[in-house]
C-alpha cells in the first residue's frame, strides 16, 4: 500500500470518526436541529424575495423572514399543542371517573345489531365484548393519561423546552442568511458529477418542501373540517378529535376515516341514524375529497411517489423517528428511488488504469 493511499485511508477513517462524534453530540437537539433545516428549506424563497426587496441586506432580510416564522407557524402551533393538551387531561379527567365509558358505548352499539347478526357474530366468536370492553377502556385511559402527563412534562420541562426553541430560532436565523453557501460547500464535497449533484438537491428540495407544505395543509383542512363536523354534531372535546383527525390524515388513503368512521357507525347503530348519514357522507364526500385533490396535487405532483410508497414510508418513519418522521420517511424514500435512478443511468465504474 502506498504512502498516499494509506493517508487517505486515514484521513477518510478520521472524517467518519469526528462526523460520528458531531452527531451524537447534536443528538439532544435533534429535533430542534431538524426543524430548523426543514424551516429553512420551506421558507427560505421568502427570504430570497426580502432580501432582494431590502438591497440585499441578508441579515435584515434573514431577521425579518424569522419574525414571520414565528408569528404564523411557531406561535400557533403553540398555542394550538397547549389547548390539545389540557383539552386531553380533561378528557382524562372524565374517563377516571366515569363520565365517558368507551366500553359502555361498544356495549350499546352491539346490542343495537339485529339478533341475526348478533347470534352469528357469537357463533363464530367474532366479538368478546368483555374482552374488547376492557381493551378500548384501556386505550382511552393510556390516550388521555398521555395528554395528562405531557401537561404535567410542559410545567416540568419549560426550561428545555425554552432551550431547544432557541436553538431551533438561532440556527433558523444562520441558516437562512448563509444558506446558499452552506449548500454550495456540501454541493462541492459530494464525489458525483455536476448533473448528478443538482438532480439529487432539486429532488431532496422538491421531497421538503412537498411533503411538509402539501400535508401539513392536508392535514390542517381534515382536521378543521372534522372538527366542525363533530362541533356541530354535539360530539365532546371536538378540539381534540380534530387535532387527531389531523394528525393521522398524514397517513394517506386511512387517515381522518379512522376516527369518524366508527363514530358513523355508532350513531347508526345506536339509532341516531340521520347523525350518522349526514356524517358519512360529509366524511365521503368533504373531508375523503380533501384527501383525494389537494395530496396528489401539493405531495404526489412534486415528490412523483405512488401513494403506497408515502404511506408505508411515512408509517415506517413515524415508527422510527416519531412526528418527525413524517418527513424523514418520505425523503428517504424519495432519495432512495432518486439515487437509483441515477445509478441505472450510469453506464458501469469507470475502467482501471490501462484497462
Amino acid at each position: 500500500m502506498s504512502q498516499t493511499s494509506l493517508q487517505y485511508r486515514t484521513f477518510l477513517f478520521l472524517l467518519v470518526l469526528v462526523t460520528i462524534a458531531f452527531g451524537w453530540l447534536l443528538w439532544p437537539f435533534f429535533g430542534a436541529v431538524f426543524w430548523g433545516a426543514i424551516l429553512a428549506i420551506i421558507f427560505y424563497p421568502m427570504q430570497r424575495r426580502l432580501y432582494t426587496l431590502f438591497g440585499g441586506r441578508s441579515n435584515l432580510a434573514a431577521l425579518t423572514t424569522l419574525l414571520i416564522c414565528v408569528l404564523i407557524v411557531i406561535i400557533p402551533v403553540s398555542l394550538i399543542a397547549g389547548a390539545i393538551i389540557s383539552q386531553g387531561a380533561g378528557v382524562y379527567e372524565q374517563i377516571r371517573a366515569g363520565d365517558i365509558d368507551f366500553g359502555a358505548y361498544l356495549e350499546q352499539a352491539v346490542a343495537a345489531l339485529p339478533p341475526t347478526v348478533r347470534s352469528l357474530m357469537d357463533k363464530f366468536g367474532l366479538v368478546d365484548v368483555s374482552s374488547i370492553q376492557a381493551k378500548l377502556a384501556e386505550v382511552a385511559t393510556r390516550g388521555s393519561q398521555f395528554f395528562a402527563t405531557q401537561a404535567l412534562n410542559i410545567g416540568q420541562n419549560t426550561f428545555q423546552f425554552v432551550i431547544s426553541l432557541g436553538v431551533m430560532l438561532y440556527l433558523l436565523f444562520f441558516l437562512l442568511r448563509d444558506g446558499p453557501s452552506l449548500s454550495g460547500r456540501i454541493r462541492q464535497a459530494l464525489p458525483l458529477t455536476e448533473e448528478h449533484k443538482r438532480h439529487l438537491f432539486r429532488k431532496f428540495i422538491a421531497v421538503v418542501r412537498a411533503t411538509v407544505k402539501g400535508n401539513i395543509v392536508v392535514a390542517i383542512t381534515q382536521g378543521v373540517l372534522g372538527g366542525l363536523i363533530f362541533w356541530i354534531l354535539g360530539i365532546k372535546a371536538a378540539l381534540l378529535w380534530s387535532v387527531v383527525m389531523a394528525f393521522l390524515s398524514l397517513l394517506p388513503a386511512v387517515g381522518a376515516g379512522l376516527i369518524w368512521g366508527p363514530v358513523a357507525i355508532y350513531f347508526i347503530l345506536t339509532g341516531a341514524v340521520w347523525q350518522g348519514i349526514i356524517l358519512t357522507l360529509y366524511g365521503i364526500l368533504v373531508i375523503g375529497l380533501v384527501d383525494n385533490v389537494l395530496r396528489p396535487i401539493l405531495v404526489g405532483k412534486d415528490t412523483r411517489m405512488p401513494d403506497y410508497v408515502v404511506l408505508i414510508s411515512t408509517l415506517g418513519g413515524m415508527a422510527l423517528f416519531g412526528i418527525n418522521g413524517f418527513v424523514i420517511g418520505p425523503l428517504i424514500a424519495a432519495l432512495f428511488m432518486a439515487v437509483w435512478d441515477l445509478f441505472s443511468s450510469i453506464d458501469g465504474p469507470p475502467p482501471a488504469d490501462g484497462a
